[in-house]
């Protein structure tokens, strides 16, 4: 991913890849100074980043398939329709390919000492996500898109990212003291309520009259995440 920016800054469409960068790598930078145990290695965080980013690519094949197969199984338009296409193909889709990276990197690896970790290495899988995500629609659509998406998608990505990190920092502090029941508990909440979460994003985004409804839920998962963050960070310890 960092060696490929180098490339992509020398291309016409640099500023609006700089506008659409600049975002997420803030938010992680912000995330990652929060660590005040153990700074986690810039090594590991690039390669969640840069998988994160790649994991893009399959998420967008799965949503395709998913959008295709959606008219078989209800009427396109219905409620039922958006309600399967934004909390299953996208929700569970977009959050399941970022656990997925996630897991695969992280939990055996020994950086993993501290519940606090498990924030950082979320987030950056997220925002790498919302990094690539990002350029793609910038480009497509301009300059204000960037602006939109910089305080509506990327911030998303990012607090789903904190809700998604907090359970898997908990679930390994639980394997630490040897309960792995409660560890796979809190595996899967660290997948499914980022799913929900994200869900209840863009369904209320793609309704026309939820403008109001949509600022205030990004305005109260963003404090929520905050918190979250500062709560985790404050009371972290060694695993």
């Amino acid at each position: 991913m960092f060696s490929l920016l180098p490339i992509l800054l020398l291309t016409p469409n640099a500023l609006l890849i700089i506008s659409a960068v600049i975002p997420a790598v803030l938010l992680l930078i912000y995330v990652y100074r929060q660590d005040r145990l153990e700074k986690e290695s810039w090594r590991l965080i690039g390669k969640l980043v840069l998988f994160g980013a790649i994991s893009t690519l399959a998420a967008q094949f799965l949503e395709n398939a998913g959008i295709a197969l959606l008219p078989y199984i209800t009427e396109a338009g219905s409620d039922m329709y958006y309600v399967l296409l934004f909390f299953v193909v996208v929700g569970l889709v977009e959050e399941g390919c970022k656990y997925f990276v996630l897991r695969w990197k992280t939990w055996n690896d020994p950086e993993f000492d501290c519940r606090f970790d498990g924030v950082v290495y979320a987030c950056a899988v997220s925002l790498g996500f919302a990094l690539w995500e990002n350029i793609a629609y910038v480009i497509s659509y301009g300059f204000g898109t960037a602006l939109v998406r910089a305080v509506t998608a990327v911030p998303g990505h990012a607090c789903f990212g904190v809700f998604m990190g907090a359970f898997y920092g908990t679930a390994a502090a639980h394997r630490s003291a040897g309960d792995d029941r409660a560890a796979a508990w809190c595996r899967r909440l660290g997948f499914l309520v980022p799913a929900v979460l994200h869900g209840i994003y863009d369904y209320i985004a793609g309704r026309e009259e939820g403008l109001l409804m949509f600022i205030l839920f990004v305005a109260a998962m963003f404090f929520v995440a905050v918190r979250i963050v500062k709560k985790m960070s404050a009371g972290d310890r060694h695993l």
